[in-house]
């Protein structure tokens, strides 16, 4: 494909996937979760940077040191990974140990609702502009 834009950010069939891992092993190696219909990469890697950190945030508790508050994210979190894009897909271990290090002061960096493709499916479903079962 031909053009001036780089068209690896745009989805596979069927759209990027996040996949959620209990890293307290209490669904052993199988994902908790996959979120799938990221319809660009930019969504997916953005859905799992703000779960992650959300999920590291809560695991803080007042007093820890960075070092303790990894071990409690890697006892009770849950990590989460871009699948579907190669290389270019988000994991976390670039970042957790920024993350540990120094909370989170903006709401909007833990606000990986707002990213979550299945929230524009359950808002379609409640106004009867979609969802399944919607066809003419």
């Amino acid at each position: 494909m031909s053009g001036d834009f780089d068209d690896t950010i745009f989805a596979p069939k069927g759209g990027f996937s996040v996949v959620i891992r209990d890293l307290s092993g209490g669904n052993g190696a199988e994902p908790v979760e996959i979120i799938r219909n990221f319809p660009t990469l930019v969504q997916a890697n953005g859905f799992a940077r703000r779960y992650v950190r959300d999920s590291i945030d809560r695991c803080r508790a007042p007093g820890l040191t960075p070092d303790e508050v990894l071990a409690a994210w890697f006892a009770f979190g849950e990590d989460a990974e871009v699948t579907g894009a190669e290389e270019q897909g988000w994991t976390s271990g670039a970042e957790i140990r920024d993350f540990a290090a120094t909370p989170s002061r903006d709401p909007e960096e833990r606000n990986w609702r707002v990213l979550d493709p299945r929230r524009l499916e359950d808002d379609d479903d409640e106004d009867g502009t979609g969802g399944e079962g919607d066809e003419a």
